[in-house]
This record gives C-alpha cells, structure tokens and sequence, in this order.
C-alpha cells in the first residue's frame, strides 16, 4: 500500500516538474517575441504601422513597413489573429481585402465596405528570430441616421408651450444633436443616449420646450447631427411651426379723397392665423348711413354724402381671438384736389419757370453776341480811311474802294 502511494508521489511530482518546464518554455517564447512598444526605436527590423479611422461603408488602408529585412515575410492578421495576407499571398478569403503593395520592406492592404466588426486591433508580424509585431487600432465610426422631430402634430396658440422630440440612430461614438431657430441656434435638453441592442452603435435624443409668440409662425425649426463620421458639415431635419394668433387689423380707403357724390368704399384687412373670415362694420355713435352696403371685408358706398361723415369700426374674427380698429371718413366737396394733385401742380410749375429762366438767359447771350458781331463788321469796315490823302479817298475808301486804285472823281461847283 506504502509502495502504491510512493508511486502515485512520484507520477504527481514528474506531472508537476513537466507542467513547470512547459510553462517556463511558454515564458521563454514570449519573452523572445518582440514587440513594437517594448523594443527601442532603432530596430531596423521593427515593423511600424498607424492607427487609422473609417467610417461604416468606407475604405481602409493598413500599412506596415521595416527599414531592413532579412530575407522575411510581413503579415497581417485581423482582431482575431486570422492571417489576411502574408507577404503577396491572400489567407483569408475576404473579398473586401485586397492587397495594395508587397515589398520587402512594406505590406499595405486595404478593407472596403468596412463593418462594424471591422473595428478593433491588426496586427503585422515579421517572421525574424525573434519574432517583432505591432499594432494598428482600426476605428469604425458608425454613421448616424437623419434626425427625426416629432411634436409638431398639431398647431400651437399664441402663448402656449410646444415640446419637441429630436431623435437620430446608427452612430458610434454617441453623435450630439444641436438645435436652430431659422440659423441662430437655440439650446435643448441634454442629450439623452441610449446603446442599441445587439448593436455596437447609440441612439442620442434631445428635447427642444418652446414658449410661442405670433412671430414663430412659419419660423423653421431645425435639428441637426454633428459626428465625426459626417465628411461635409451635418445631416439635419427642418420643419417650420405652426402658430395660432388672433388678427391684427387696418382698414384701407379706397382713395385719399373721398368726394361727395362718388363711390367709395373702405376694405378691412385682418392678418392672423389662421385667416379672419368674419368681418363686422359699425359706425361709432350713429347707424350706418342707408346708402352703405357691408359686403364682408369692404363697406361700400353707393354715393358719398357729408351725412357720412363719422368714425367706422371695423372687428374681424379667426376664430382664435377678434381684433378692430377705426377709420374717420370726412368726405370733402366735388371740386377737391388731392395733396397729390397740388404737389403736381406745384412741380410742373417749377419745371415752367425753369424752362422760361433758360430761354431768357439764352436770349440775352444770344443778343449780345450778335450786337458784339455787327460792332467787329464796322470797325472793318471803316479801316483804310485814315490813310487816305484827301477827304475824296477817305470816302471812297470808306465805301469799300482802294487808294491805290484810280477812280473817275466828280466835283460838283
């Protein structure tokens, strides 16, 4: 029995030292394999890569270069150390992998249509004595999805508050929402993000609480993404608010004179939301004269008297609220020139007088030149006569005759 138990002792014992040296073989092993970051930097045989960023659907480019080698082959293998290319030779058949360069010193590949479980570490190797790896992080950013507002069912009165929801799927990292009034940008709730199941990817929500006045009709609401993963600014939804508001009202005369014995009427304008379709017309202090007609939004008058001269009211309805406003009509006699007319008037008798200042001026110039002129043509006229011998030369002269030119003479006794 001793001898039994001696022997199991000794069996357990060689077990154990075999166990050890195993695993003192395995610490040798990996103490003999190199790695980048453990290694000095001026190891012509260190393979060295770069992280590299990639959005889902994109292209990836690994690169792995040594500044020597000796005769051994470059690797690369995926997250889980699956061999993707050794050297020129395709290991894993990928057809998304395709190889760019094989060289001595330089093993660059790439992946297409990159996936989310693309993301993680890659390493290349380089078959030397002792073994030398190093690692890329290959990030795959998840697009986010176009964001989606809701809130907006109904319209909004006046006053009130509206709650919208901004909701954008499919990013990874968590994508951050931002929130715009038209193009100024107004601030929300905090992001609320939430991981999708089964996915590596985020869903963020933010809330946008707004108290709303007449002005915010029509104003655009926009919910925008921001995310590394978006190449050109951001992917955002836009949706304009709708906002209930009683009417602001005026009235428009048909003219500016009214004048007696004319038709004439007078059209209320109601700006509100939605449009006012109820109109009523009162006259303040007095009926409504007999010849005034309401015609819904206009109050028409067949032929105007003094009589209807008054303050008109006009109250429109939208069914939110009412607004009204007045207008004084004085109507003024038939024979009544308008402001305009006299400022009319006023101008082309400016431009007369203008144009009859100019002529006269243009008179006057034109008179002295020519009195100038005929001044010039008899001084001329009259040159020579001072040479003249006699007083007969001096005539003839004078006359337009020469003095070296013998002419008849007549003398009279």
């Amino acid at each position: 029995m001793s001898g039994m138990r001696a022997r199991q002792s000794m069996t357990f014992s060689a077990f154990q030292q075999t166990a050890l040296r195993a695993l003192a073989a395995l610490m040798m092993l990996l103490a003999t394999s190199v790695r980048s970051n453990l290694v000095n930097d001026e190891d012509p045989f260190l393979p060295v890569t770069q992280d590299e960023t990639v959005a889902v659907g994109g292209v990836v480019t690994l690169t792995c270069s040594v500044k020597e080698n000796d005769n051994s082959s470059l690797q690369w293998s995926n997250t889980a150390q699956q061999t993707l290319y050794f050297g020129e030779k395709r290991a894993l058949r990928d057809n998304r992998i395709q190889l760019v360069k094989s060289t001595a010193t330089e093993l660059i590949i790439s992946i297409a249509d990159v996936q989310l479980s693309d993301d993680g570490e890659y390493t290349c190797s380089i078959f030397t004595m002792p073994v030398r790896t190093a690692r890329a992080t290959v990030t795959v950013l998840g697009v986010p999805g176009k964001p989606v507002i809701t809130g907006f069912d109904d319209a909004v009165v006046e006053g009130g508050k509206v709650t919208l929801t901004c909701t954008s799927s499919g990013s990874k990292p968590p994508a951050k929402l931002h929130w715009y009034r038209d193009q100024e940008e107004i601030q929300g709730r905090p992001d609320v993000v939430e991981s999708n199941p089964d996915e590596l990817t985020y869903t963020v929500t933010s809330e946008l609480t707004l108290t709303v006045n007449r002005s915010d009709n029509n104003a655009l609401i926009a919910c925008a993404v921001d995310h590394a993963s978006i190449a050109n600014g951001d992917k955002r939804t836009e949706q304009p608010l709708s906002v209930l508001f009683s009417p602001s009202v005026s009235i428009h005369p048909e003219s500016d004179l009214p004048r007696e014995g004319e038709k004439f009427f007078l059209q209320c304008v109601g700006n509100g939301n939605p449009e006012p379709t109820a109109f009523v017309w009162r006259r303040k202090d007095a009926e409504l004269p007999p010849l005034a007609k309401v015609d819904g939004a206009f109050l028409r008058f067949e032929s105007l008297n003094k009589s209807d001269n008054g303050v008109y009211e006009c109250q429109a309805d939208n069914g939110i609220g009412m607004g009204d406003i007045t207008h004084t009509l004085l109507v003024q006699d038939p024979t009544a020139m308008s402001t305009s007319s006299g400022v009319d008037h006023a101008v082309i008798g400016g431009v007369v007088a203008v144009i009859v200042f100019i002529m006269l001026c243009l008179l006057i110039v034109l008179g002295r030149y020519l009195i100038r002129h005929k001044g010039t043509y008899l001084t001329h006229e009259a040159k020579g006569s001072d040479d003249a011998p006699d007083a007969d030369t001096a005539i003839i002269n004078a006359e337009g005759g020469h003095s070296g030119v013998d002419d008849k003479k007549e003398y009279f006794i």
